[in-house]
């Protein structure tokens, strides 16, 4: 065993992996305890299972205690092992000091010494709070229930079924935190937002303690969308400080948590105590680097985020840069470099720093933070011991770093080392051609602020980025209304009325704009109510989209547009074309590079594009999302009555209509800004002619309070409750 026979310090490092283990099992061991009345007498899992059992027997006071006593026994499980773990760090400490002076049969004393001193205090630490019973292992069906939330799934609605909506709401906040794709759950969380008694505070994630660094992340990725680099580099900082202290809390509850016995495996039927040491020695090292892997999971994900640690520091660095800091830049660059030495981009960034500097040696000399350097220094030694048992006594271990570097590895080890790497960098960059970034500043998940209404499709359903189908935005009556709206301002003789369509010979095409009809109604060409829904409907689509996407600054509507295809009969047979060929609304797409050059003629100033729907008797006609190159179908949408449409305008949602075969077509399409510059000043005169008659209208962009709503504190932040409403009860969805 090469690796540790260097000298006495290497072995005493050995030793202290290996005995930490055994601390861990033996600690872990349950045991008498002490006297005193034990806090957690019955198991989290025990607890569960009954909170269930009495869920489906419908005995809701009872699910609802034991469900929650079953969320508390498992955090006091943790705090107690968090604490006694600072408890128990100097037990033994002045013999495990005097390993150093120590030799032969004397240093395996003082070994045992310091070792069982250490398991003495575990174990009568846990012991006095935790039954034996309470500290056995779960099964691993109870760590995915957990792990999911699902018991506040079953909160929630026994919340409900209790009449106690406050709770309810928050329990189904908290599981929809973790289940962000779960539509039921977010349509329910909007109808308790709109309960009478149901505040704001109650949409909190009682799971935030665990997952506070993915709200800073969120969040300083925000600022940096919104170019607030003094904000995104304080978030960035405060996230990698979280990262770090949330790691060390998994590492914890690696030794502390319960470790069963190696299987034997030696030829003649047994192991020698240091061979099974080893194998409990390795087993929590392997715990420990895999704590990696679980920190960089976001909630309600299978996957982690590769370089989890390191892109954070990446994006302080630059934040840093940006806003004025360089000698902080340099510090975060500096230790990003730990992670990957040779990186030329690292690198070179490091020289531009350095000669923004000029004569500041001092900062220039900025070293690496220390606590990366910990970080660093303990991941590479317990790589090598993990190494070394995979190598030399048949261990099995998954390296969660991509940074580990070669020398680490057993040369015999190195092929299929790298042959994983190659992999996984594969996986990355097929992820990237696949997963554009959009830049728009929007994120999509706010609150829909309309009773009724109810998210039909989101992004994962639509498989892209800020993406919304949302349904019964308007009534059955209000589409007849606009419908007869358009039949007669094209008898009106509009100017738009039943010409060839711009896309397709195929096609006609009848449009109307809110000024127009206005115009019409003053004439009492058509129906002045009618001319007014027209109105407004803009203005409640805005109000929608901007909720729903969370823009972080105002939003103009930019123009609104009743459009109506229809079918030229006896002219469809062997059609191949489209009724509008995929195309962006605000740059223009080129699809053979996929590129899209944001520059006139693309209506550049637009930034969410949205569809209202008013009616489904007509064949074809469906909205679909590609790729960049035009031809990749990532989802079609089928019109319907009162469906509303919802996408970002920019590059990373190419969409088309398909062709209408059949019937007439009819849609509201309205297009956003954030600039003022470019708001729709027909929309604006139409108001003054209203208001030059004496009838007031929905108050328009001028009217509104500059700012917009505040922007979001994090990915899945919810908005202020509107309204009030009804639901009614399933596990699911009320």
């Amino acid at each position: 065993m090469a690796l540790l026979q260097a000298d006495h310090l290497t072995v005493y490092v050995a030793f202290h992996f290996v005995l930490i283990t055994l601390l861990s099992f033996t600690s872990a061991t349950p045991g008498r305890g002490s006297a005193n009345v034990l806090s957690l007498p019955q198991p989290y899992d025990f607890l569960y299972y009954t909170g269930v059992r009495s869920y489906f027997g419908e005995e809701w006071v009872k699910a609802a205690e034991l469900l929650e006593k079953a969320i508390l026994t498992k955090e006091s499980l943790s705090r107690v092992r968090r604490q006694c773990h600072e408890e128990c760090v100097e037990a033994g400490r002045e013999a495990f000091n005097r390993l150093d002076s120590e030799k032969g049969s004397l240093h395996d004393l003082w070994t045992l010494d310091w070792v069982q001193q250490r398991a003495e205090c575990l174990r009568f630490c846990v012991g006095r709070s935790v039954s034996p019973a309470a500290q056995l292992p779960v099964s691993t069906d109870i760590d995915y229930e957990f792990g999911s939330r699902n018991p506040y799934n079953f909160l929630q609605v026994t919340y409900y079924k209790l009449e106690k909506l406050q709770k309810a709401a928050s329990a189904a906040h908290t599981y929809f935190v973790a289940n962000p794709s779960h539509l039921e759950m977010r349509n329910n969380i909007e109808k308790y937002r709109r309960m009478k008694g149901v505040m704001e505070e109650a949409f909190q994630d009682r799971e935030l303690e665990n997952e506070n660094h993915w709200v800073l992340y969120d969040s300083a990725v925000q600022y940096e969308a919104s170019s607030d680099w003094l904000k995104a580099a304080e978030k960035w900082k405060e996230c990698v400080n979280e990262t770090l202290r949330q790691t060390d809390e998994c590492r914890l509850q690696c030794e502390m948590a319960s470790q069963r016995l190696p299987e034997d495996r030696g030829e003649d039927g047994s192991k020698s105590v240091y061979e099974q040491a080893a194998d409990l020695s390795l087993s929590l090292l392997s715990c420990r680097q895999s704590c990696v892997t679980q920190v960089a999971t976001r909630p309600g994900r299978i996957s982690s985020q590769e370089d989890f640690l390191p892109t954070q520091l990446e994006h302080r660095h630059i934040a840093q840069f940006k806003a004025g800091d360089v000698g902080g830049a340099v510090q975060t660059l500096r230790s990003l470099l730990l992670f990957y030495p040779s990186d030329h981009d690292s690198l070179d960034n490091l020289q531009l720093y350095s000669e923004t500097l000029g004569g500041d040696t001092e900062s220039q000399g900025t070293q690496p933070a220390q606590e990366i350097v910990g970080y660093i220094n303990r991941a590479l030694d317990e790589k090598k011991l993990l190494y070394f048992g995979m190598e030399n006594l048949d261990f099995s271990f998954t390296d969660p770093d991509l940074w580990t570097p070669e020398d680490v590895v057993p040369e015999s080890l190195r092929d299929n080392w790298r042959a994983v790497k190659e992999n996984i960098n594969v996986r990355m960059v097929e992820g990237e051609k696949k997963e554009e970034v959009d830049d728009s500043g929007f994120y999509a998940g706010g609150p829909v602020p309309q009773m009724g209404v109810t998210i039909a499709m989101d992004d994962t359903v639509l498989n892209g980025t800020n993406r919304v189908v949302l349904d019964d935005v308007m009534t059955e009556k209000e589409c007849e209304k606009i419908l007869q709206l358009a039949t007669a301002a094209t008898s009106a003789g509009d100017g738009y009325r039943g010409r060839r369509s711009p896309h397709t010979p195929h096609e006609t095409f009848e449009g109307l704009t809110v000024l127009r009809a206005v115009k019409l109604a003053q004439d009492d060409m058509v129906n002045q109510t009618d001319a007014r829904l027209f109105y407004e409907l803009g203005e409640r689509v805005k109000v929608l989209l901007h909720s729903y996407f969370r823009s972080p600054s105002i939003l103009y509507t930019s123009f609104t547009h009743l459009v109506c295809r229809s079918a030229i009969a006896g002219d469809q047979e062997g059609r191949l074309d489209l009724s509008h060929p995929v195309h962006v609304d605000n740059c223009l797409l080129e699809p053979e590079t996929n590129q899209c050059w944001r520059e006139p003629p693309a209506f550049i100033h637009r930034d969410l594009s949205a569809f209202l729907y008013l009616n489904d008797n007509f064949d074809g006609g469906d909205l679909f999302f590609t790729n960049r190159d035009a031809k990749t179908v990532t989802a079609r949408v089928k019109p319907s009555c009162g469906r509303l449409v919802g996408f970002s305008s920019g590059p990373v949602n190419p969409h088309g209509v398909s062709a209408v075969t059949r019937g007439r077509r009819c849609a509201l399409a309205l297009w956003f800004t954030k600039e003022k510059l470019y708001r729709d000043m027909e929309r604006e005169e139409a108001a003054a002619m209203w208001a030059a008659g004496g009838q007031s209208v929905v108050k328009n962009e001028e009217e509104e309070k500059e700012g917009g709503a505040p922007p979001a504190r994090n990915a899945r932040n919810q908005a202020s409750r509107q309204g009030r409403g009804r639901v009614t009860g399933a596990r699911d969805e009320l």
